[in-house]
């Protein structure tokens, strides 16, 4: 895992914060513009409050420009994880925006589950895994909660839906690498 070009990261996460606003019908600076910002990418936005996850939704591949990706993504993240409440105005100063650009996914090959824990790289790998119609993905990020192969594919497991101790012969593994860059923390101020 690695950070994006700091001016790069700064125009990702004003676009994600100006869509937010945008959507959230707050005012807010105007998005900036690059060429870049025009070549497919693949992105996820990550909203979080003191610490804790707010909201959180990506692209796994690319599908349309990096820019057009940042901005749908960090609505979806504020307003449709159905994991939390939509984001409200009054919590828009309260949110820190991170926005991690994904590298292209790879295809594990492996001969067991014990071969697949082994190739996963802890802080390194983003990691999609497929089943049927199962399908979850973690960031690298994820890394910081779940410090071992054990720890993290138990989880994500869970994630796609899959039970406790599951394995079978279908089970697809995806590794990708991202950039990211954060917002400052921001701290909640008494009005």
């Amino acid at each position: 895992m690695s950070e994006l070009d700091p001016a790069q990261g700064r125009v990702l996460t004003a676009i994600a914060r100006a869509s937010i606003a945008d959507a959230l019908g707050c005012a807010s600076a105007p998005a900036p513009d690059a060429a870049w910002l025009h070549e497919s990418g693949a992105c996820f936005v990550t909203l979080t409050q003191a610490g804790e996850l707010r909201g959180c939704i990506g692209t796994i591949d690319p599908h349309r420009p990096l820019g057009e990706d940042v901005r749908a993504n960090a609505r979806a993240a504020a307003l449709r994880d159905p994991r939390f409440a939509p984001l409200t105005a009054q919590e828009l100063d309260q949110t820190r925006i991170e926005v991690s650009v994904l590298t292209p996914r790879e295809e594990l090959a492996f001969t067991s589950q014990a071969d697949a824990l082994r190739q996963l790289r802890p802080g390194t790998d983003g990691i999609v895994l497929e089943f049927g119609a199962h399908r979850g993905t973690f960031l690298p990020q994820v890394w910081d909660q779940l410090p071992t192969p054990d720890q993290f594919m138990a989880a994500l497991l869970r994630k796609a839906g899959l039970p406790q101790g599951f394995w079978a012969p279908g089970v697809r593994l995806f590794r990708y690498q991202v950039r990211k860059s954060s917002e400052p923390a921001r701290e909640r101020f008494a009005r």
